[in-house]
């Protein structure tokens, strides 16, 4: 069954800056306050999975300029499928060491689970409309 499905281009756009927004916001809140989030990695039940990939400030700085990136690169349409890859990649480790250790039943676990399916929309469709950049 091959279907054609058309998707209102408002949506997309509603989507977008509904979903770029955690990422700003996360991203800006790893910036102003890295010693807080050094310590919620390394008070989180898997806070040494986050040690395999460096020392925990750099890596609240680093998530914390990639997450403005992405959700910046995302709002504004501007390579939307590496924009939500870049995100995607870096919500991997933080759900990893922050959001699994507290059970199945914790919410934000469910909320990085819904942005994981956000950003593979993205990945998947690249829908062009109202971006800044079109190519």
């Amino acid at each position: 069954m091959n279907k054609n499905y058309v998707v209102s281009g408002i949506s997309v756009l509603v989507l977008r800056i509904c979903l770029s927004g955690i990422f700003i916001t996360a991203g800006t809140h790893h910036l102003v306050s890295p010693a807080n989030v050094v310590e919620r990695i390394q008070s989180a039940p898997f806070g040494e999975f986050a040690s395999l990939f460096g020392n925990s400030y750099f890596l609240a700085l680093s998530s914390g300029y990639g997450l403005i990136l992405g959700g910046l690169g995302l709002l504004l349409g501007i390579f939307n499928r590496w924009s939500a890859t870049l995100l995607f990649l870096i919500l991997i480790p933080i759900t990893i060491t922050i959001q699994t250790g507290s059970g199945i039943g914790h919410g934000p676990l469910w909320k990085n689970i819904a942005l994981f399916g956000g950003l593979l929309f993205f990945m998947i469709n690249n829908p062009k409309v109202y971006s800044v950049y079109t190519k």
